[in-house]
């Protein structure tokens, strides 16, 4: 079941019984005031009663009068003209039910979500058969999104939509069906499982921040108050049914005074400051921080706008829009905030009131009606912690510099350097895997999708997708006359039906091997390195890959960042790398072989991508081992770093594995390691100058089938190389 009622089995726990979360409290409070404010986003880990508190709001909303038998919750007052279900006349008999709170599966399909039309009804019977999905079932309602930012870009799109235009559209082949689709929209997220796109962030009206407490008191308050819900969930309501009424009264209130509300010209003036001040794209902001800032007014009791309630609309609105990449964290500068919000009230006087405390002992909503205590959904000042500040950009150093050299390569074996500021990300040319896959939606790799061109029709498999209708016509045409069909028309059957198939782009699964040993840290070139792997992240982000990190150093190879779709998480990690040591190549390459096999078990639908990022200067973990393994010691050797290095990749590409090797060796003596081991690989070498989208020279752009680089001179000096290498 998708679709929450409120039942007589299972008392819900209660929304006031909820500890702390007030920044989410409020939120959700304000949008339940003002639904036009756009819905709230709320980012934090798991187990910090986000489900708890949407479900507990559902249950504090008055309910809705809708027209008996309508099954998109038309209102008998003013029911939709175009309502699949109608037309209503004016004696339509109305009756009430409790708001429903919707949840969104993470898996849904397309049509679960808008609904679905019997396209063999529409063909052959002219009829406009439509099952309602989720954002009908919503109307008028909650719809709650766990986990929105796993879901397919297209269904944020479709929700995002609905919710902004408050009505669905259904479109397949000509038939079009439109209903009304106004709800409260609650999403949530886990960031370290990959972020929404800028794009659809900005959809939200609100964000919060939540964390389990750190505080003992407060969490043996989550505990207790848990286990005596669960022991006996009816009791545990009664006693606080109270709580639960008068705050159900001081939204019914908040609601009746929000159309009083005055936004004057001094808060409009702070609004239009603040948002200029901290540079956010288009007007949305601005929109949504006077519509927040009303609600916090009638929230308060209050029928004009303050500074107060304009500075807590920024910590709400503000924080998700301040991102200018994927790779900025959320928040805002407070202090900033602060002065920003003087200065535009101090070039007019705000007639609203002069007290700067966001929670003033008239202003604020401790003393708005009802006296509810603060964590019953009152706007606190957001703490910094839930908020975190929008952090400066350091200075970068741009690429290898003219300095002092650092240790060669073979010195100081296991002696780490610190870590290296990676240097200025740039714009990457797309590195593809071959063939057709048959991936999650994406923007790297060709693969049969549920969106892009048409290449061909096939028999449904399951549920019709989309119809080819070409395909449907041709099929359905030589049975016409054994059907009974003697004038125009065409009777279709379902054996009939052909959907289309479809070719589109996937992600991938882009899986980092850095080389972070001494060599790679001579003359500073981890800094271009660093700057390399962090536009491949990004180029990853946008190409709606996951992503997976492995560095190897010293006496062997670590699992940065096991596969995730949070770029974020790999760009910190790989600003923190550490340099130095020896070079196991192959302890890198043979994680790189476990780590794949385990995602294969995970998802083989999502195909992997390896980018190798080395000069290719092979050492041993340790020099005497690798010489009492080989015998003589050299790199020719059996057993010799480059020779193991060179078996680990022979057997990656006997799997099949796309792979490119991102070649960093610099200097005007270029002995072609990166080269060797790419051919190795079976995939391409590309130089650092290369890997840029605005570069002269060349990009090999698909890793199979293309020419490697590192010409004849490198195989010159190859044999010189494995010598003095091992």
């Amino acid at each position: 079941m998708t679709t929450t009622h409120k039942t007589q089995h299972t008392a819900q726990y209660p929304f006031t019984a909820v500890v702390g979360m007030d920044d989410m409290r409020l939120g959700l409070l304000l949008n339940a005031i003002s639904p036009a404010i756009g819905g709230v986003l709320v980012r934090g880990e798991k187990g910090t009663a986000k489900s708890t508190m949407v479900r507990g709001l559902a249950e504090l909303m008055p309910a809705v009068d809708v027209v008996g038998g309508c099954r998109f919750s038309c209102a008998p007052a003013a029911p939709d003209p175009g309502c699949p279900d109608g037309p209503h006349g004016a004696d339509a008999a109305g009756e009430d039910r409790p708001t429903r709170m919707v949840e969104l599966p993470v898996g849904a399909s397309e049509d679960r979500l808008v609904g679905a039309l019997d396209i063999e009804r529409a063909l052959s019977e002219g009829v406009k058969a439509f099952e309602p999905g989720l954002l009908a079932d919503a109307h008028r309602g909650v719809l709650y999104v766990d986990e929105v930012n796993l879901l397919h870009d297209h269904l944020v799109d479709l929700l995002l939509d609905a919710a902004a235009m408050g009505a669905s559209y259904v479109e397949r082949e000509g038939v079009s069906v439109r209903h009304a689709a106004r709800f409260l929209l609650v999403g949530t997220m886990n960031p370290e499982e990959g972020e929404l796109r800028p794009q659809l962030l900005d959809r939200f009206g609100l964000t919060v921040e939540v964390a389990a407490s750190r505080e003992p008191e407060q969490r043996v308050a989550v505990v207790r108050r848990r286990l005596a819900y669960d022991d006996d969930p009816a009791g545990f309501a009664a006693r606080w049914a109270d709580e639960e009424r008068e705050l159900r009264r001081r939204i019914a209130v908040a609601r009746e005074v929000l159309p009083s509300v005055e936004l004057g010209d001094a808060a409009l003036r702070q609004i239009a400051a603040t948002c200029a001040a901290f540079e956010v794209d288009g007007m949305r902001a601005d929109i949504v921080m006077a519509r927040t800032a009303s609600a916090l007014a009638a929230w308060a009791g209050r029928t004009e706008v303050r500074s107060e309630d304009v500075r807590q609309a920024a910590l709400l609105a503000l924080p998700h829009r301040r991102r200018r990449n994927p790779f900025d964290a959320p928040g805002l500068d407070e202090d900033r905030l602060d002065e920003v919000l003087e200065e535009s009230a101090g070039q007019q006087p705000d007639d609203g009131g002069d007290d700067p405390e966001p929670n003033g002992p008239d202003g604020g909503p401790d003393g708005g009606p009802g006296g509810l205590p603060p964590q019953d959904g009152g706007p606190q000042e957001s703490p910094g912690p839930d908020l975190p500040r929008q952090q400066e950009p350091s200075a970068r150093p741009e690429g290898p510099e003219r300095e002092p050299e650092a240790e060669p390569a073979g010195s100081g074996p296991g002696r780490e350097q610190p870590a290296v500021g990676a240097a200025e990300p740039f714009r990457t040319r797309r590195l593809d895997v071959p063939g057709l896959g048959e991936g999650a939606d994406g923007r790297r790799s060709r693969a049969r999708t549920a969106h892009g061109r048409t290449t061909g029709s096939r028999r449904p498999q399951g549920a019709l997708g989309k119809l080819h209708l070409a395909a449907t016509v041709q099929a359905a045409a030589p049975h016409q006359r054994a059907r009974g069909r003697r004038g125009p028309g065409l009777v279709v059957r379902r054996d009939d039906l052909r959907e289309a198939v479809r070719e589109g782009r996937e992600g991938n699964l882009v899986l980092f091997v850095v080389d972070a040993s001494g060599s790679m840290a001579a003359r500073k070139r981890m800094g271009a390195v660093k700057g390399a792997v962090l536009s491949l992240l990004l180029d990853a982000y946008q190409r709606r890959d996951k992503v997976g990190l492995i560095t190897f150093r010293g006496s062997g190879a670590e699992l940065a960042l096991p596969p995730t779709s949070s770029v974020e998480a790999g760009a910190a990690r790989l600003e923190q790398l550490p340099t130095g040591g020896r070079t196991p190549l192959s302890e890198g390459l043979l994680m790189a072989h476990e780590v794949l096999r385990v995602e294969r078990m995970r998802d083989a639908s999502r195909r992997p991508l390896l980018v190798v990022v080395t000069d290719g200067r092979a050492t041993g973990a340790s020099e005497g081992a690798a010489r009492s393994a080989s015998g003589r010691g050299g790199g020719r050797a059996t057993g010799g770093p480059l020779a193991r290095a060179n078996r680990a990749a022979r057997l990656l590409a006997s799997e099949g594995t796309a792979s490119v090797v991102v070649d960093c060796e610099a200097g005007p003596v270029r002995l072609g390691l990166a080269a060797e081991l790419a051919r190795e690989l079976g995939g391409p070498a590309v130089t650092l100058d290369e890997l840029r989208a605005d570069s002269v020279s060349a990009l090999v752009r698909t890793v199979q089938g293309r020419p490697v680089r590192g010409g004849s001179s490198a195989g010159r000096d190859r044999d010189h190389v494995n010598r003095k290498a091992a």
